[in-house]
């Protein structure tokens, strides 16, 4: 009994320092434009991230084959064996074809980074944008993705405000982490800075 306590206890610290680290990542940073009840309008900066097109499916079985991919890049199966620090949030346009994204920790410029080992691996340079998001709690899955694109879109439609692409679902926690859940569904606008 003892023994089953302590493993345990000791499962419950590593989970929790397992949780701390991924809170502490670098994060894609943006400024608060607007904040309307339902959303809010924010500006993000150019950044550079690595990405994977996946075929389009359900949330759960693409963004696990996506976050393999790219993890596996991130943790070291590129061709210099180089790890490189998690960052948050993964993102996956939603649509016919999906694309997953890493964003590239702020030290790396592009040629600076290892080639993947995996040729499904691209580098991608978002452009600075205007978006509209809707944020949400818990664990994400396809029905409250599709609730909140759903939400998004009316909102802005009251707001007359016109989205300019397709939608894109924002998570920021790890699989692991069973509190504070944050997800996101953001969409490109159009937008006059009052």
């Amino acid at each position: 009994m003892k023994y089953v306590v302590i493993g345990i206890s000791a499962l419950f610290l590593i989970a929790f320092l397992l949780i701390a680290f991924v809170k502490n990542n670098e994060t894609y940073s943006y400024k608060v434009i607007q904040k309307f009840d339902d959303f809010e309008i924010r500006k993000y900066g150019s950044a550079l991230f690595t990405s994977v097109q996946l075929d389009s499916g359900k949330y759960k079985t693409v963004s696990s084959k996506g976050f393999k991919i790219l993890a596996g890049y991130i943790f070291g199966d590129n061709e210099r064996e180089e790890k490189i620090s998690m960052t948050t949030p993964v993102t996956m346009d939603l649509g016919e074809k999906m694309t997953m994204r890493f964003l590239v920790p702020g030290e790396y410029k592009r040629n600076e980074l290892p080639a993947p080992n995996n040729k499904e691996i691209d580098f991608e340079q978002v452009p600075e944008r205007t978006v509209a998001v809707v944020r949400f709690s818990g664990w994400a899955d396809d029905e409250k993705i599709e609730a909140h694109k759903i939400k998004l879109q009316e909102a802005l439609a009251k707001e007359r405000i016109t989205p300019l692409g397709g939608f894109t679902f924002m998570g920021y926690n790890a699989p692991f982490d069973p509190v504070d859940r944050r997800n996101e569904v953001m969409v490109e606008i159009q937008h006059d800075h009052k």
